[in-house]
Parts: C-alpha cells; structure tokens; sequence
C-alpha cells in the first residue's frame, strides 16, 4: 500500500512538473502585441481634414482660418492638420512665397500667416469645438539659411564634394538635410517637437518624409511628447515598422495607387485586392491607414482628383469612408475644387456649394455612430462578398458586433447587374438616405456607371 501511495504521489509530481515545464513553454510563444503605444481615445472614430493656410482663404491667415471652423465643425472632421507653420527660407528660394515646408526657423511663425497669437487662439477655438490640431513638421531638412546653418555647420549632411546637400536624387533645390547621426540634431528637434505641445497646446504631429528619420529619433520622440499629453502622430510614410512605438498612422499611398488603377483600367480589382490584402496580413491590426481622393502633393504635382480619378472620384471618396482607413479630406474637396493650387505662390481655393460637402457631412456622421467603420482594433475587418461581377464590382462587409456596413462599389462606365451565391450578407439595412433595405437569397443590384451603395445597421440606423 505505501509503496502505491508513493508511486501515486510521485505520477503527481511528475505531472504538476509537466504542466508547469508546458506552460512555462506556451508562456515563451504568447503573441505580443506589436503596437505598443496607445492611440488617444478620441481618433479611434476621427477624420482628419488638411489646412493649406495660404490657399485656405483668400487672406491667408490662421485669423481668417479660424472664422472657418464652425463649417469644419458641421463638416464633421476631428482632426485639423495644419501644413508648416514656420518661417520659410529666402536662399534658393522656390517662386515669390517659397515652399512650407523650406523651415528657417523651429521656433517661430510665419508672419505671412499671421502672428504666434493668432496661432494660439486658433488652436484654443478648435479645441473649444472639440478639434484637434496636428502640425506639419519637417525634420529631415531646414532651409539653406537656417538659423542652424551659421549656429551649428556641422549638423548638416554633406555630399561627396563636402558641401551642402538637398535629399539626394529629387528636385528639393531649396532645403538641406540635416545629419541625424548627431545627438545634438536629435536633441534639438526634440526640444522643438515638444515646445509647441507644452506652449501651443498642439495635439501632435503630421511628420514628413518619416522615414527619411531613423525610427529610433520617432520612438524616441512619441515617448517624451506622451508625457506631456497624450498626441497624435501621423507619418508621411508608408511602413509596418513606424506603428509599433511611434505612429498612430500612415500614410496608404498604395490604396490611392490602387484606386487610380481601378478607375483607369475600368474595375480592374487586383492592385486594390493586393493593398486590402496586405493591409490585413502585413500591418497590425491597431495600425491606422490613411486614405485619400487628393492632399497637397497629389493636387499640385499628380492634378486634381477629377484629372486622377475622373467621374469615379465620388466613389472614390465613399470608399476612403466605408472601408478600412482614417479618411482624409483635403481642403477645397468638399467644394469639388477642381483646380490645381499653386505650390509656391498665393492661390486661393474658390469656394463653392457643391454636393460633396453634405455627404461627406453624412459619411461622417455615419464613421462616428457606427463602430464596424471605426479604425484599428475599434473597427470591424472587411470581409470580401463575392457576387457575379466580382472583377469590376467591390462588395464587401464590415460587422462589430450587431452593427453592420454592406457596400457596393462599380468603378466602371457601365451598368452592371450583380447577383450573390454568398449569405454573410443578409440582414436589415438603411441606406445613406434613410431607406430601409433588407437583403437576402433574393438580393440583386443594378449599379450604374460609378454608382456605389452603402448599408448600414445598428441601433443608431433604426
């Protein structure tokens, strides 16, 4: 009999060391999530929508901008990303005004904006409408006559010759980069990231040519910001590695990429298939992507979204709403601007009632009461429908939970019948226009030329 109690006693023994070796094995390949920082609560619903400050009004100025932001309200959009806001370089100087983003000096404003006063009270009243404002910042390059040149010579890359440099092998005449293997450089540029959070109350940053930075100097950065308040951080970039301790967002440049070559080729789906389909596999899932029918650079060097996306631009902007991404809205888009704005010179966007403004209004509306549209872990992953056209006719789903978004894309000149052997599907809907819909087995849409429908439902589409 003891000598079963003992060899009971040892099998449990034994046992109990298994059990703890396992789960001290299992422990070893426990999935990490890759996003270690934490967005700000309030853009997991956001749009965010892009302030040109010299073209936003005929005067130019963040006074005349402020008197804007009530209709920016009503708009819907969250988060206002003003383009740089500093002083602009006169050496090698591009036309009469110069470029934004040619930055003489970190710590100041640029007077043809107005006064670092103006600035502050714009902020304060977008804050009080419950926005937030980012600001453009240009950390890989100055202007050639930086206040840094004469200071700090030796902060600056050189090129073969021992002079100078712009970035290497584009037209950037009128900047030079910056050497970002000095701790000094580094030092200082976060110092200034982090004086317009503390005196400014800016809620982030749009960083530009991020990746042309190393990592480690962005890491860095959101750690020391995200002490001082929690901020925004969108990259002008496209890369997974950005997101894990540095970015809230990047941008999808693919996606628009893909768009064009959808309206182009007349429903050729399979550049959008890929993007959608590295988005979900590639990129986490906490990862924001940005998408787009125009911003700065696109309207002035690439045309207008009507010259790039002609009569699918419409369908175009719907997507950038219903399917995964922060959508971003350029300004002047809401007025069907139809013109390229000048880069270096003072050319102001023509302000017009244009249907564009309520829908995006409605497309809004929509992002912020329904979570399936919400971005992130907040939001519902797309899950493709097949139907009878699925080579030129988008259709998918998006559900979190009892709220459900059904949409139908046809990004061709023709009218295309569409049928479904699918089922995830069904349901009761409300369409953008309040109609009620139910769609089962029976379901069948005529879409016409560049035609889209989007379905929703939820409590708060009842």
């Amino acid at each position: 009999m003891r000598r079963l109690t003992v060899l009971v006693t040892l099998l449990a023994s034994f046992t109990l060391h298994a059990q703890a070796k396992t789960t001290e094995s299992l422990a070893a390949y426990q999935p990490e999530p890759y996003v270690h920082l934490t967005h700000p609560e309030w853009a997991k619903n956001a749009s965010i929508y892009q302030i040109n400050t010299r073209q936003f009004t005929p005067e130019g100025t963040f006074k005349a901008a402020q008197k804007q932001l009530p209709r920016l309200k009503e708009l819907g959009v969250d988060i206002l990303w003003l383009m740089p806001i500093h002083p602009i370089g006169e050496k090698n100087r591009k036309g009469s005004l110069g470029s934004p983003y040619s930055v003489k000096d970190y710590f100041a404003v640029n007077p043809e904006f107005g006064t670092a006063d103006a600035l502050k009270q714009f902020i304060d009243e977008a804050h009080a409408l419950g926005m937030y404002v980012i600001l453009d910042w240009v950390a890989n390059h100055t202007a050639w006559n930086s206040d840094l040149v004469e200071k700090h010579p030796d902060w600056y890359e050189r090129d073969y010759d021992g002079n100078f440099r712009p970035t290497p092998w584009w037209d950037w005449s009128d900047i030079i980069d910056l050497d970002y293997s000095k701790p000094e450089v580094r030092q200082y540029m976060t110092r200034a990231l982090k004086f317009w959070v503390e005196e400014f109350d800016v809620d982030g940053y749009r960083a530009d040519v991020a990746g042309f930075v190393p990592i480690e100097f962005w890491n860095n950065v959101r750690k020391e910001l995200d002490a001082i308040k929690p901020v925004f951080m969108l990259a002008e970039w496209e890369s997974r590695d950005l997101h894990a301790r540095a970015f809230d967002m990047t941008y999808a440049w693919s996606w628009h990429e893909a768009i064009m070559h959808v309206i182009k080729h007349e429903g050729d789906m399979s550049k959008l298939f890929v993007y959608y389909s590295w988005n979900e596999s590639a990129y986490p899932k906490d990862a924001y992507r940005m998408t787009y029918v125009s911003n700065h650079d696109a309207n002035a060097w690439e045309g207008t979204m009507y010259e790039r996306l002609g009569d699918g631009v419409e369908a175009a902007l719907v997507l950038s709403f219903i399917g995964e991404g922060m959508p971003l809205i350029y300004n002047g888009v809401e007025a069907g601007n139809d013109k390229r704005l000048a880069f270096f010179e003072k050319d102001p966007i023509q302000w017009k009632s244009h249907h564009f403004a309520p829908l995006i209004s409605k497309l809004n509306t929509v992002l912020k009461q329904n979570p399936a549209l919400w971005h992130g872990k907040d939001g519902a992953t797309m899950w493709r429908v097949n139907n009878s056209a699925s080579d030129q006719v988008l259709s998918f789903i998006r559900e979190q939970g009892s709220n459900k978004v059904f949409a139908l894309f046809n990004f061709t000149s023709t009218t295309i019948k569409v049928s479904f052997n699918d089922k995830k599907h069904f349901g009761s809907y409300t369409d953008l226009n309040g109609k009620k819909i139910k769609v089962d087995a029976q379901s069948a849409y005529e879409l016409k030329p560049w035609e889209y429908r989007v379905m929703l439902s939820g409590a708060e589409n009842q």
